[in-house]
């Protein structure tokens, strides 16, 4: 795992400063990836707080730093998501964007928030981890037969039940599933009712969003189906492992949508009007 963390430092790194060295990233681009790796950097030292936390007594790291590690990772995987996506699709020059049709601007909220949740999943996935709440209540829908286990107040001050209750815990991840499973779905139906109404020429926004958003829901399934079946299981590892891998792709899946509602993208034409895009050719930033 250290090893890995090193080789992508060397592996962003280089190639940025060939690229900037041969003036082919623009100043907006160098600054962005310039930020990313700054992140990285952030990253590897927070993986070495959050060691030093296991380096005690009780050979078990913070899950506070554990969390935070891995929303980093994430924060880190949506600023280069964003970045990649910017570059395969520009955006129009400022004064000429289209009008985003009244939908795309409808369902950007809506976009957000499935976003937002799938982040919220994340972090509490990280709790989860962290005190070992997947090891406690293993039945589903009901935990141990309860809707709302009674145990899920049961610390005093009351804000700790949200950080070190088992029960509370694995209550707010599961809690995040069920707010995924209706706004995924409400989030695939108003795009694809609405790419059917859009009449624009090409490849309008909200038909690229929709494509996307047939990914994220057959993604959001998957993830849900083995985060059920690592809890009916007792956390088994490679069920664990691959709940753990999924919750990536349905996070950037989320990212994909929420790029294609952002703001109208430029056409070649456009870019080429600015100068932007040679004739026969492409531009890096």
């Amino acid at each position: 795992h250290r090893l890995l963390g090193r080789l992508i430092g060397v592996v962003f790194l280089v190639p940025l400063l060939w690229f900037a060295l041969r003036r082919r990233i623009d100043a907006r681009l160098g600054l962005r990836l310039t930020g990313i790796f700054a992140l990285g950097a952030a990253q590897g030292a927070m993986g070495w707080y959050m060691v030093k936390s296991g380096l005690v007594d009780d050979p078990r790291v913070s899950h506070f730093r554990l969390t935070a590690h891995l929303g980093l990772a994430f924060l880190i995987l949506a600023a280069m998501l964003w970045v990649a996506l910017e570059q395969l699709r520009p955006r129009a020059p400022e004064g000429h964007a289209p009008s985003m049709p009244a939908p795309a601007r409808a369902m950007r909220r809506l976009a957000w928030w499935v976003t937002g949740v799938s982040a919220y999943m994340v972090l509490t996935g990280g709790l989860v981890a962290g005190i070992r709440a997947g090891y406690a209540y293993n039945t589903f829908p009901l935990m141990n037969g309860q809707i709302v286990p009674a145990e899920i107040a049961m610390l005093s001050p009351w804000w700790k039940n949200f950080f070190y209750n088992m029960a509370t815990v694995q209550f707010d991840h599961r809690l995040g599933a069920w707010i995924l499973a209706v706004l995924g779905p409400l989030l695939w139906f108003r795009l694809r009712r609405g790419a059917g109404q859009d009449g624009a020429q090409g490849k309008p926004p909200l038909a690229v969003a929709a494509s996307r958003a047939s990914l994220l829901l057959a993604l959001l399934a998957l993830q849900i189906a083995l985060g059920i079946s690592t809890l009916l299981t007792g956390v088994a590892v490679p069920l664990a492992v691959a709940h753990q891998a999924v919750a990536v792709l349905v996070f950037a899946a989320a990212l994909a949508v929420n790029h294609a509602l952002a703001t109208p993208r430029a056409t070649q034409a456009g870019l080429r009007a600015r100068g932007e895009l040679a004739a026969g050719g492409s531009t890096i930033g």
